[in-house]
């Protein structure tokens, strides 16, 4: 049975479970708690980081994109990337700009202070750290609603990793329910378009005991 190792709330755990479900692969999710170092785990990822998808067959890949890659070699229909050259481009910058500068701007400020330090006890959430990620968080709100503006999905006309990408972090900030919906409504549209995939589902229906997520987290209509 393909399995996937992941965390809760970690963006690029929940970009591998999109890709996973837009790609039709079954898999089974094991929750790995990374802090505490299982030899096991680490002899399969020495990093000790996840998400690490081992395949029915034993073959292992670790870290989100190259999983990512990895299924899109493999498995390469439905397309993740998009038909030409120039479109794979701009789903791959696309993709970086939400793994790596949403995650430096926004989620690590909002998602690392609010819900990491409080989980494992590492004392108080940073207030500067906080304003900081809440205010970046608008920009990249911006920034969406002017790509979908101008295109169907964020790379073009088909949905792509860009899409997984954008909607992955938001659905982490979402659930501690810091994002600014009614600020951009092209944003807020284009979510909802996200949110109504079924391969959105899995992780909407994540639930972590003593952490609720706001009440319409998962509706349609938010």
């Amino acid at each position: 049975m393909r399995t996937l190792y992941h965390i809760w709330l970690s963006p690029a755990c929940r970009i591998t479970r999109v890709a996973l479900a837009e790609k039709n692969l079954e898999y089974e999710l094991i929750l790995e708690k990374v802090w505490e170092r299982r030899e096991s785990f680490i002899a399969i990822n020495p990093a000790g980081n996840v998400p690490v998808l081992s395949e029915p067959n034993g073959d292992v890949v670790s870290e989100c994109m190259p999983i990512c890659e990895y299924l899109e070699e493999v498995y390469n229909a439905p397309s993740l990337y998009g038909p030409t050259p120039l479109i794979r481009s701009e789903v791959r910058r696309l993709t970086c700009w939400f793994v790596l500068k949403f995650e430096d701007e926004v989620t690590r400020h909002i998602h690392g202070e609010k819900f990491v330090k409080r989980f494992l006890e590492r004392g108080e959430p940073d207030s500067v750290a906080m304003r900081a990620g809440l205010s970046n968080i608008r920009t990249h709100l911006d920034y969406i609603a002017y790509l979908v503006d101008r295109r169907r999905w964020l790379a073009g006309d088909e949905f792509s990793l860009a899409d997984i990408a954008a909607a992955s972090q938001l659905s982490v900030i979402d659930y501690l329910g810091d994002v600014p919906w009614d600020l951009c409504k092209g944003a807020k549209e284009w979510y909802a378009r996200v949110k109504s995939r079924p391969s959105f589902r899995g992780i909407l229906s994540d639930y972590i005991a003593g952490f609720p997520p706001p009440k319409n987290y998962a509706d349609l209509d938010f």
